[in-house]
């Protein structure tokens, strides 16, 4: 007697919930609503952060190999391509301190 099979990928696929794609849209960021505004943030891990920058919210600088965190204005006046510019490498404990 043959033995009845499941669902194949494709009637798997068709059947589970899509995918939410739209952060691949914006390099892997996520929307977040701070300060009165919408930003794109990005979390950076240790492994990632090749280059020190100087954290806008404190002054001090986000050495190398530290985790933080990108941000830019999902609003920006001038569009998406100048924001993206504009972004700020901040460390991750002054941006939740926001």
């Amino acid at each position: 007697m043959a033995r009845s099979r499941g669902p194949n990928k494709y009637q798997r696929a068709a059947q589970s919930p899509q995918r939410d794609v739209t952060r691949l849209a914006y390099g892997g960021a996520r929307k977040e609503f701070v300060g009165g505004r919408e930003w794109f943030v990005r979390d950076i891990p240790a492994h990632r952060a090749e280059k020190a920058y100087r954290c806008p919210e404190c002054g001090t600088d986000v050495p190398v190999g530290q985790a933080h965190v990108v941000a830019w204005p999902a609003d920006h006046l001038f569009g998406d391509e100048v924001a993206v510019r504009d972004r700020r490498h901040i460390h991750a404990h002054c941006w939740r301190g926001r």
